[in-house]
């Protein structure tokens, strides 16, 4: 039996488009006479916070549903760190030599696809924040390895457009921080954090504090380039001092390599699969 209870009542966008053809009068073009939900000058203010947030929650959500995007791979990674070849063009020396982390997220991004192909795009799907370095990395391995993959931006005042790699129907845009890495999150079932600044910290502290506390379950959580995480972070000081527990080291590993992070997470999963 056909289900018509949405077809009952005149649609929101059949209203929107009628209300652009009214007649043209003082009362008509008053802001006060539009279409709460076609009105971006009201949508933007401040006491529609809650709404825009619920919005930014909303419209992933419902396209990636409609997508069959069932769970992610996370990539967390800096901006700045180049494709080998234009390593030249980097501002530092550390940069030029981890240019070699484009690579591994390139290829990782690659073997993870091809795993993705194998349920049609539906499991282990390529997820980043859609910008250049690290992330145009992933998005590239993965549209290589003939498959989708997810980018996840946000509007910041020296962002450009999104990579050229994301899948145009799974690239999304964001206000909200804070939403944003809940959509990182909410699907995943791996976390791959390679070199990077402010915002791959942020990411991965977040990440983590979810894992530690038990908000999050239990997944791969890997860190590309162990030297530099090594140097960056005094992770064994925060043991030292108490301010974590010993074990919650036990909740990351290092890798060096594409093969060595699928292994990791090939044997995870093997492991938590029902015998």
């Amino acid at each position: 039996m056909k289900d018509d209870r949405h077809s009952r009542f005149r649609d929101a966008g059949t209203d929107r488009s009628t209300a652009e053809q009214v007649p043209d009068t003082p009362q008509t073009r008053a802001p006060a006479y539009r279409l709460a939900f076609a009105d971006p000058e009201f949508l933007c203010r401040d006491e529609l916070r809650p709404v825009r947030l619920q919005l930014e929650l909303l419209k992933p959500e419902m396209l990636l549903n409609e997508a069959g995007i069932e769970s992610t791979v996370v990539l967390f990674g800096g901006a700045r760190i180049p494709e080998p070849a234009q390593k030249d063009s980097a501002a530092t020396e550390t940069l030029k030599s981890l240019s070699r982390y484009y690579d591994e997220a390139r290829k990782f991004a690659q073997l993870m696809t091809e795993r993705s192909n194998q349920s049609g795009g539906r499991d282990f799907v390529v997820a980043t924040g859609g910008g250049p370095g690290v992330m145009e990395a992933g998005n590239r391995g993965a549209a290589e390895a003939g498959g989708t993959s997810i980018g996840l931006n946000i509007v910041l005042p020296h962002e450009q457009a999104p990579n050229a790699y994301v899948t145009p129907g799974l690239c999304f845009n964001f206000h909200y921080f804070a939403i944003r890495k809940m959509h990182f999150l909410m699907r995943a079932k791996a976390i791959c954090c390679f070199p990077g600044g402010f915002g791959t910290l942020d990411e991965l502290f977040e990440s983590l504090t979810l894992v530690q506390t038990d908000r999050m379950n239990r997944m791969p959580f890997l860190l590309f380039g162990a030297e530099f995480w090594h140097r960056i972070i005094n992770w064994e000081a925060l043991a030292d001092a108490g301010t974590i527990s010993p074990e919650d080291l036990e909740l990351f590993q290092f890798v060096e390599t594409a093969e060595e992070a699928v292994a990791i997470i090939d044997s995870f999963y093997e492991k938590a699969e029902p015998e």
